[in-house]
């Protein structure tokens, strides 16, 4: 065996990660995983790892002033259209009427071309959407932020959209989640790399979870209210609330509306998407989502004032809605003041 001379330094193998940052970025969808690899990168660092990452913040054109949350501006050391070769691209935030007013044509252009020579490609939070653009999601399952997970399928058909997971892998196409998905993401690609101790010591370092439970349809609306505007469901809504502690069906839903059971139902579900009887359990599950949030009764109360049934049966429900049980969402959304108070 070859020993190493330890009078000859050892030459680290250095993979460049690019953050691209687009206009109109939260700044923590930037700031977050540079964060988590950095963190890493120092970690290798100090154990002399043959292994390591350079990060740069780049910008998808010439002008490298971005414009970001807040009022904020960050200016980026280079131009994406300038980087050597890399092995991750992350692409961040995504806003298309700034994206209207500045030239980024050049970047799209470029992404489709380079995407072949690079390892791994993915976004953060809404930078789905500029890898929609760039035609790279074709065929794929991606997630974006929850809020806009609707929009990118509608704009792009040929995308296979997730709203649940924190991040998801297709091939070597990474996406993920709304805003702190994006150190979710992160951490999966050291795991990736380099296995779980090192994650996990990067999650502790910047006490985060290596794998936090639940999924982005804990913090979705099952039932936006904007989307329920003049129909038969937004006329029931708090009908229904005030009276989720009953058996409620189509008849009694039908009888609020003056309608006939069939005619109802058909109206109903056209408008909205969903039977009757799935509406409700959807509106059941909000009602309770609060109760668990700022209230101290036990799940058992809820699930009866709620109408879901027993614990068990809420548990199942709960599981199939938001993919979280009672128990595990009330620790992880209870009222920060109620948890202060004990």
């Amino acid at each position: 065996m070859k020993r190493h001379n330890p009078s000859v330094p050892v030459v680290r193998e250095r993979k460049l990660t690019v953050i691209v940052v687009m206009s109109g970025n939260i700044l923590l969808d930037i700031a977050g995983p540079v964060d988590v690899f950095a963190t890493a990168a120092k970690m290798l660092a100090a154990k002399g790892a043959p292994q390591d990452y350079d990060i740069l913040v780049a910008a998808p054109g010439r002008t490298t002033a971005i414009p970001c949350s807040g009022g904020m501006q960050l200016h980026c050391s280079s131009s994406i259209l300038d980087a050597g070769p890399i092995d991750t691209l992350l692409v961040a935030g995504y806003d298309s009427h700034a994206e209207n007013q500045r030239d980024y044509d050049g970047f799209y252009a470029w992404l489709a071309v380079a995407a072949k020579d690079i390892r791994r490609i993915g976004s953060i939070c809404v930078g789905a959407f500029a890898l929609a653009k760039a035609g790279l999601l074709n065929g794929k399952q991606v997630t974006t932020h929850w809020e806009y997970c609707e929009q990118l399928q509608c704009n792009y058909p040929a995308v296979q959209v997730n709203p649940n997971p924190f991040f998801i892998k297709d091939g070597n196409i990474y996406t993920s989640g709304g805003v702190s998905s994006g150190m979710d993401l992160a951490l999966a690609l050291i795991e990736e790399d380099h296995g779980k101790d090192l994650a996990m010591q990067v999650a502790r370092k910047l006490v985060l979870y290596l794998k936090r439970p639940g999924s982005q349809a804990s913090f979705n609306a099952l039932v936006p209210v904007y989307a329920i505007q003049d129909t038969l469901a937004g006329r029931l809504r708090n009908w229904i609330v005030k009276h989720a502690h009953l058996q409620i069906g189509v008849p009694e839903l039908a009888e609020q509306v003056n309608m006939s059971t069939r005619h109802f139902s058909r109206i109903f579900t056209s408008e909205t998407g969903l039977s009757p009887a799935k509406f409700v359990e959807k509106l059941r599950v909000e009602l309770a989502r609060k109760y668990l949030e700022d209230s101290s009764l036990s799940i058992e109360a809820i699930a009866e004032k709620c109408g879901l049934g027993s614990v068990v049966s809420m548990r199942r429900i709960f599981l199939r809605q938001l993919l979280l049980s009672p128990s595990d969402y009330r620790k992880t959304f209870r009222s920060s003041l109620a948890k202060a108070h004990h």
